[in-house]
């Protein structure tokens, strides 16, 4: 009596590295193809949750929340100074689709900050902006612009 094999149905080895490459939940760091790295939470190869990434060509780092790739919650933004090397703080408070929203703060070079509402990476709403000279404005804004009630200490 004849026995009788019946191939088994099988897949390409790259379905099974394709599997174990996916990246969801938390990962240690992972390198991009051009340096920058990203260590914290992912969900269906996505940064989404708690995270921090480092851009190499310029030394950045973002650390907070992300949603599907893109930043998007609370979290910090800081460069290196060029002098010292030191890390000092860009902005700090709400993102929404990768730009600034809801309420920050925003430490320009020189001292100078802006403290209030920020709309699609804009000061947009109420806010405060400290002065090199001691000056301080405070009112609304629009696009980047006072705008409309505000006050002005001189």
């Amino acid at each position: 009596m004849p026995i009788v094999k019946h191939s088994r149905a099988t897949e390409p080895l790259w379905h099974e590295w394709d599997r174990r490459a996916q990246k969801c939940g938390l990962r240690h760091t992972v390198y991009a193809v051009n340096g920058d790295q990203y260590t914290g939470e992912w969900l269906d190869n996505l940064k989404h949750g708690k995270g921090t990434q480092v851009w190499k060509c310029t030394g950045a780092i973002y650390s907070g929340d992300w949603k599907f790739g893109k930043r998007d919650g609370y979290g910090s933004y800081s460069i290196p100074d060029p002098v010292t090397k030191e890390y000092k703080k860009v902005y700090t408070g709400w993102w929404k689709n990768d730009r600034k929203c809801g309420y920050g703060a925003m430490f320009y070079p020189g001292g100078e900050r802006y403290e209030g509402e920020w709309s699609g990476g804009q000061r947009s709403g109420w806010g405060q902006m400290y002065y090199r000279d001691g000056s301080i404005y405070k009112g609304q804004w629009l696009e980047d612009q006072p705008d409309g009630q505000g006050m002005l200490r001189l």
